[in-house]
């Protein structure tokens, strides 16, 4: 690496990302895995958005919802894979500052819209069953589109500071970047300032948006769960229960990372660079290629539509 790269100055036109340190020399095969869900998300996510287009039968709340999902997904992995991609395949480590502000905005907005699509979907989940005759009612297509707005709306503008937080530090100790991607912490802790704003910030940000996500999706289960138990066999009350389980499956796959990867971040200075890095790369890469493969398989309307596109195809 040369001089330039660590030399002191006071804000850096580029930054160099490292990738995963201490296994650049596995960078080639760490990538395989990483391009293999990368190119199961896009498909995956992309099939739903068809079937669903496809369908006018799909046409309703729970998969408008899906398809925003879908969507978050693609962008939110694209924002971080390709660049990772490159930095494994060819060495392209550098990053403008820019685009690395961009980058950061992008994954700090879409992490939290996906966490506010799936309190929407948690929403449908209990309207759907705790009262199903006011269903079609309450979720309407202009409520869908207003709850998706909010979502929208609620993470675009939680995200901005990050960015403003990160500009208005100088940089004088290192251009280079310990990760694969440019991450809030990751970038200010190259700052020669005090950086506590950025930390209170971020805890913030992550209590305020998936704590209280988490909360009121805890709130709509234990109404679900108090609606089941009701019910008054004990088939009605797996099947009532069974259209719940690709929801918490995709809950479980975005929340239980996040957490550990921000918490981490923040506190876990004894744990070794590359752990902590491989932890977010989970966080990043699996929520995307499982969300369509759950609701592929466990949600009755696509699985069948899926298996009736390829039989026709055949036929």
């Amino acid at each position: 690496m040369s001089d330039s790269n660590t030399t002191y100055f006071t804000n850096p036109s580029t930054f160099i990302l490292v990738g995963i340190p201490g296994l650049e020399a596995a960078h080639i095969w760490i990538s395989i895995p990483f391009c293999a869900m990368y190119a199961i998300a896009v498909l995956g996510n992309f099939t739903i958005l068809f079937i669903v287009k496809r369908e006018t039968s799909l046409h309703g709340p729970m998969f408008y919802f899906l398809c925003m999902l879908a969507i978050t997904d693609l962008v939110m992995s694209t924002s971080t894979l390709p660049k990772m991609l490159s930095i494994f395949w060819f060495n392209f480590r550098e990053i403008s500052f820019s685009a690395c502000l961009t980058q950061m905005y992008f994954v700090n907005c879409f992490s939290g819209m996906e966490s506010g699509i799936l309190l929407a979907m948690a929403f449908d989940r209990y309207v759907a069953i705790c009262n199903p005759l006011r269903y079609s009612m309450t979720l309407t297509n202009s409520a869908v589109a207003k709850i998706g707005l909010a979502v929208v709306l609620r993470s675009g503008i939680l995200a901005l500071p990050y960015p403003f937080l990160v500009r208005r530090w100088p940089y004088c100790r290192t251009n280079i970047i310990p990760h694969f991607y440019c991450g809030h912490m990751a970038v200010v802790k190259l700052a020669c300032a005090d950086i506590r704003i950025n930390s209170y910030y971020g805890l913030f940000d992550l209590f305020s948006v998936i704590g209280m996500d988490v909360f009121f999706i805890a709130v709509s289960y234990t109404l679900i769960l108090r609606a089941i138990f009701h019910l008054p066999t004990k088939d009605a009350r797996l099947k009532t229960f069974g259209t719940c389980i690709s929801h918490l499956c995709a809950i479980s796959a975005l929340y239980i990372p996040d957490f550990f990867s921000s918490l981490i971040q923040r506190f876990g200075h004894n744990v070794p660079l590359h752990v902590l890095i491989l932890i977010t790369s989970v966080y990043q890469l699996v929520p995307p290629m499982i969300h369509p493969i759950i609701y592929g398989v466990r949600t009755k309307q696509i699985r069948g539509r899926l298996l009736h596109l390829f039989t026709h195809k055949k036929a």
